[in-house]
């Protein structure tokens, strides 16, 4: 029960930023299956992953057994720009629903990349600049990603090569403006500047792209490229952990008004938010110290959770990539163009995945027509413009809320709130004309990415 009133703005003190990660990990009965070498069949060993990945963070991705790893000062330093983040309580949504709920949201969008992700980018970029490397590569979707990392690399000095996924790339040119006032160079995947990029074109002329594509052209840059390391914005272990500090924060901002969440909600695309969001709570029912409904919200056209294979499957359109084992529909998969926000990535990570496996949590999909009719309710009432992404999590919240209306239960609904849409307004666009479309793929579409799932003993699907 709460004990007292709550602010709508709920800050913590500066001094209450985490200064450790939390590693889910560590308290997993069943740990997350390792990551494969395509060529062996064997889990990687840390040797065979320096050339793609930082020292420091492949430690950080292989580490199944510490609960909780010290934050450098210098990132801590970094965070104070615009953390801690304000936990809000929704009373005008709430209000406008006439629901008894009672609704909280992270915001992660309060600094200039607009989104969470610059949590892990600065660490990585920090791990980066200590190995001594001259720059690193990645890939981006809808390009928060992106974007936040060209904010990190900026402070650190470091060169950053943006591959962005080519219908993201022109349908959003102000995000890719960002990234380039930040110094990084970004350049629509699939292209011709690569191996791989060559080869994805000549198969498929016509493709609007996919986050697989551009992850393969971003790791054939980073290894054949000296002193470059490949960086992720998602999927990967270490990105989970640092973006522990999102619910970390909102565990310590609740905690202070007595407030238990009965269900927590994220979006779900490669799991960042979700993960970093769910990650203290998600540790108390492993525990067994509380329990939560945990839902996880991913876009209809592209259903990695809820229509997708918990198989091995490679992280990369290219097939250069390390197999990971996760909840996958194929490497090959590109969702449809129409698709208008991110989360479009063919897998999930492999934490998540397995948490669901072992049903510690739940998933649903939404079309996104639904989740703009959200995304605009909840822009007039709370003031905020939501990215399309945090919008899926907006969507089920709502849904959620009034279920309780229909039953008079006062839950308490916790989801998080990603970043702000103010560079997605092509999709906003075409929601206020009427002219957005739903698409969901049919069985066929799906066993097309399926039909490249790699087959081994042990991997059918």
């Amino acid at each position: 029960m709460e004990n007292k009133k709550i602010p709508y703005k709920i800050y913590l003190d500066e001094s209450e930023i985490p200064t450790k990660w939390y590693n889910v990990r560590a308290d997993m009965k069943n740990k997350p299956a390792p990551l494969l070498n395509p060529g062996t069949l064997q889990p990687m060993k840390a040797e065979e992953l320096y050339p793609v990945f930082c020292e420091e963070l492949v430690a950080q991705e292989l580490n199944d057994s510490d609960a909780y790893i010290d934050i450098p000062e210098e990132i801590q330093n970094f965070y104070k720009m615009y953390r801690p983040s304000p936990l809000i309580r929704a009373y005008f949504l709430e209000k406008a629903l006439d629901t008894p709920a009672k609704i909280y949201y992270k915001f992660e969008g309060n600094n200039t990349s607009g989104s969470h992700k610059l949590n892990s980018a600065i660490a990585q970029a920090y791990y980066a600049k200590k190995q001594g490397l001259k720059g690193v590569t990645t890939e981006t979707g809808a390009g928060q990603w992106g974007t936040a990392l060209s904010m990190a690399c900026s402070y650190f000095g470091l060169d950053c090569k943006v591959y962005m996924v080519k219908v993201s790339y022109e349908q959003k040119p102000f995000r890719r403006e960002v990234m380039r006032t930040y110094g990084a160079s970004v350049t629509p995947s699939p292209s011709t500047t690569t191996n791989v990029g060559k080869k994805i074109l000549a198969e498929h002329p016509d493709t609007t792209g996919s986050l697989g594509c551009a992850i393969s052209e971003a790791v054939e840059v980073a290894t054949s490229t000296e002193g470059y390391r490949y960086v992720l914005g998602s999927v990967l272990n270490q990105v989970l952990l640092h973006q522990s500090v999102i619910g970390l924060e909102t565990k310590t901002a609740l905690d202070k008004y007595g407030v238990k969440p009965d269900i927590i909600i994220g979006c779900a695309g490669g799991g960042s938010n979700l993960g970093g969001l769910i990650s203290p709570f998600m540790g108390q029912k492993l525990r067994g110290e509380a329990d939560y409904r945990i839902i996880a919200v991913e876009p209809a056209s592209c259903p990695s959770f809820t229509r997708g294979k918990f198989a091995y499957d490679f992280c990369d359109t290219g097939m250069v990539c390390p197999l990971a084992k996760m909840y996958t529909l194929g490497s090959g998969f590109i969702p449809s163009a129409n698709h208008a926000g991110g989360l479009r990535y063919h897998g999930m990570s492999s934490i998540l995945s397995q948490l669901y496996h072992d049903g510690l949590m739940e998933a649903t999909s939404v079309e996104q027509t639904a989740v703009f009719e959200a995304a605009e309710q909840f822009a007039r009432v709370e003031g905020i413009l939501p990215a399309p992404e945090s919008s899926h999590a907006i969507r089920v919240a709502i849904d959620e809320a009034l279920k309780c209306k229909e039953t008079g239960e006062e839950k308490n609904i916790l989801f998080g709130l990603t970043g702000t849409g103010y560079f997605d307004m092509v999709a906003y666009e075409k929601f206020n004309d009427g002219v957005m479309n739903d698409y969901i793929p049919t069985d066929e579409d799906l066993q097309k990415g399926f039909d490249g799932i790699p087959k081994f003993p042990g991997n059918e699907v």
